[in-house]
């Protein structure tokens, strides 16, 4: 279309996590979970917060030196919720969270779909940026997940040598 501004790939990661769809989804939807997820760079301050994960619930944070206000848009328990940034950095910035079952086991998976200021140069310059550190985000959170259920990280520190 033009003059509209290129769209940066999707990210997408996922990760299994060893305990019933249930669980992993009731953990997501516990208060303060959005605190736990959050990696401690860059700082995420929760400023307020309406609701739960279903549509129309708000939160609103400080993420670093950007305020972010993002709005839940579609919700189905034990399935999927998305949210949507209605302020904030990007142009535009939808992310799915899905739950898939593995018999006793979950598949969680965060898909991304976003676009920076700026156009398609600014979206073409800066998309490995965004992408590493998606990739570092996330990573911080299923790690989070799976040793809220027990799991040792997936990636140990090697053995010091004596």
């Amino acid at each position: 279309m033009p003059g509209k501004a290129a769209r940066v790939p999707a990210f997408l990661k996922s990760v299994v996590i060893e305990a019933p769809i249930e669980a992993v989804f009731a953990f997501h939807e516990r208060p303060g979970a959005l605190r736990l997820l959050s990696p401690a760079f860059p700082p995420v301050r929760v400023i307020r917060k309406t609701g739960g994960l279903e549509p129309g619930s708000r939160v609103e944070l400080r993420i670093g030196p950007f305020h972010w206000d993002a709005l839940h848009t579609a919700y189905e328990k034990n399935c999927f919720f998305d949210d949507r940034q209605i302020r904030g950095p990007f142009t535009e910035w939808t992310h799915r969270h899905e739950f898939e079952a593995l018999g006793h086991a979950t598949r969680l998976t965060d898909r991304i779909q976003y676009q920076l200021p700026g156009g398609t140069w600014t979206n073409r310059l800066f998309a490995w940026a965004v992408q590493l550190a998606l990739h570092q985000m996330f990573h911080h959170r299923h790690q989070v997940t799976k040793r809220y259920f027990g799991e040792a990280p997936a990636d140990p520190a090697p053995p010091q040598a004596s």
